[in-house]
C-alpha cells in the first residue's frame, strides 16, 4: 500500500509540473508596423501551441493563412485582414483556436470553389467571437467540425445574385455548434445548415439576405430560438429534417411572390412554438410534413396565415392567434389530415352561449376565394369586393370545394396572450 501511495504522489506531481510548464511556456506576440513581426503569416509560423497573437490596428493584405495549431488571435481595434479577392483568407485545421476582434474581408468569388473569409475544417472547440466580416463570398464556413462557437459577430455581404454570393455562416457535416448573437445581412443565406446535428441557433438577427434568413437541410435535433428574420427573400426554410424545435422567433416582412416566413418541407416530429409571423407573404407553408406541433404562435397581417398542402398529415395546430391575415388558412384539395383546435380567429363571428370561452359554432378557416386566388393569382384584386364576399358566403352555407375536415371545432372567443 505504501508503494502505491508513493507512485500516486509522484504521478500527481509530474502532471502538475507538466501543466505548469505548458502554461509558463505559452508566449505572446505583437504584430504590426510598430513591432518586429510585421505580418500575420510570420507570427503563425513561429508560434507554438497555445500562444497568443495580438494583431495591431491596421490593414493586412494577406490570404491563405493556415492555422494548424491551437493558438489565440486577438485584434486590437479590429485590424483588417484583406484577402484582396485572391482566394481563401484564413483556414483553421486545429482544435482550441480562439479568434476575436478581427475584421475579415475580400474572400474570392468563385463559381467552382466555396472560398470563405474563415474556413474551420476538421476541428473542434474553436471559438469565433466578436469579429466583423464584410464583402466576402462565404464568411464563416465550418466543415466536419464540432463543439464550436460563433457568437457576437457582424456579417455584411454584397450579394447581388445567388451564383455570385455565398452564405454568412455555413455549416456542413457538423455537430454541437452554437451560433448566437450574430447580425447577418446581404448574403445569399444568412445561416445555412446541411447534415448538422444537435446545434443551437439563438438570438441572431438575419435580414436583407438574398434568399433565406436561415436554411436547414438534413439537420436533425437542432434548436433555433429568439432569432429575428426580417425582409429576406424568404424567412426560414427547414427541409428533410426531424426533431427540430423552433421557439420564440420573429418572422417579419419577408415578401415575394413565392415568399414565406417559414417553410416546412418534408420534416417530421418537430415543434413550432411561441413565434410571431408578421406581414409575410405567407406565415407558414407546410408541405409533406408530419407530426409537427404548431402552438402558441401569432399570425398577424400576413397574406396567408398558413398554407397547408394535403401531403402533410397528423399535425396539430392549436392555441394560435390568426389575426387580420388576408387569408387565414388555405389548403390544397378537399382532404385534410391535420387537426386545428382551440385557435383564435379574428374573423370568427360565432357566439358563446355557455360562456366557456369557446365558440359554440365550429369555424372553417379556408374560404372559397382563397382557393380561387391560388389557381388565378391576378384575382387577388377582388379581395375586398362584393363578389368575393358572396362567393365565401355561399361556400360557408353549402361547402363543396373547401376542405370538409379542415375545421376548428372549438374556436377561442378571445385572443391569446403569447
Amino acid at each position: 500500500m505504501y508503494k502505491f501511495w508513493q507512485i500516486y504522489k509522484i504521478t500527481v506531481i509530474l502532471i502538475v509540473l507538466f501543466l505548469c510548464t505548458e502554461f509558463i511556456s505559452a508566449r505572446q506576440y505583437n504584430i504590426g508596423n510598430s513591432y518586429k513581426i510585421k505580418n500575420i503569416a510570420e507570427a503563425i509560423s513561429i508560434a507554438n501551441d497555445y500562444d497568443t497573437l495580438y494583431i495591431d490596428q491596421g490593414y493586412y493584405y494577406e490570404f491563405n493563412l493556415i492555422i494548424d495549431k491551437p493558438i489565440t488571435l486577438i485584434g486590437k481595434n479590429y485590424p483588417v485582414i484583406d484577402g484582396d479577392n485572391r482566394g481563401q483568407v484564413m483556414t483553421v485545421n486545429s482544435h482550441d483556436v480562439y479568434i476575436s476582434g478581427i475584421h475579415f474581408k475580400g474572400s474570392k468569388v468563385s463559381f467552382v470553389d466555396d472560398f470563405s473569409a474563415l474556413l474551420i475544417e476538421d476541428s473542434y472547440n474553436c471559438k469565433i467571437i466578436d469579429n466583423n466580416f464584410s464583402k466576402n463570398f462565404f464568411s464563416v464556413y465550418l466543415s466536419r467540425s464540432y463543439d464550436c462557437t460563433v457568437t457576437n459577430n457582424e456579417f455584411k455581404g454584397n450579394a447581388l445574385s445567388e451564383p455570385s454570393s455565398g452564405n454568412g455562416i455555413h455549416l456542413w457535416y457538423c455537430k454541437n455548434i452554437t451560433i448566437t448573437d450574430n447580425v447577418i445581412s446581404e448574403q445569399r443565406d444568412g445561416i445555412y445548415l446541411e447534415f448538422v446535428k444537435n446545434s443551437t441557433i439563438r438570438n441572431n438577427k438575419s435580414f436583407n439576405n438574398l434568399r433565406y434568413g436561415l436554411h436547414f437541410m438534413y439537420s436533425d435535433s437542432c434548436l433555433y430560438s429568439r432569432n429575428l428574420f426580417v425582409q429576406n427573400g424568404a424567412g426560414v426554410a427547414v427541409m428533410y429534417t426531424k426533431y427540430v424545435e423552433m421557439i420564440e422567433n420573429r418572422f417579419e416582412q419577408n415578401y415575394g411572390a413565392a415568399s414565406y416566413g417559414l417553410l416546412l418541407k418534408d420534416i417530421t416530429d418537430s415543434k413550432v412554438i411561441s413565434n410571431r409571423f408578421y406581414r409575410n407573404s405567407n406565415g407558414i407553408y407546410i408541405e409533406g410534413s408530419n407530426r409537427v406541433i404548431i402552438e402558441k404562435n401569432d399570425f398577424i397581417e400576413n397574406g396567408w396565415g398558413m398554407k397547408l398542402r394535403s401531403s402533410s398529415t397528423d399535425n396539430l395546430i392549436t392555441h394560435n392567434n390568426f389575426i387580420s391575415n388576408s387569408f387565414q388558412v388555405t389548403a390544397s384539395g378537399r382532404q385534410n389530415a391535420s387537426l386545428f383546435s382551440e385557435n383564435y380567429w379574428s374573423d370568427y363571428n360565432g357566439y358563446d352561449l355557455d360562456n366557456d370561452g369557446y365558440g359554440d359554432v365550429p369555424f372553417r378557416p379556408v374560404n372559397l376565394f382563397s382557393l380561387e386566388v391560388e389557381k388565378h393569382p391576378p384575382a387577388i384584386i377582388l379581395l375586398h369586393s362584393l363578389f368575393a364576399d358572396m362567393l365565401n358566403l355561399v361556400e360557408k352555407m353549402i361547402p363543396t370545394l373547401t376542405p370538409e375536415t379542415l375545421i376548428d371545432e372549438k374556436p377561442l372567443m378571445s385572443q391569446l396572450k403569447i
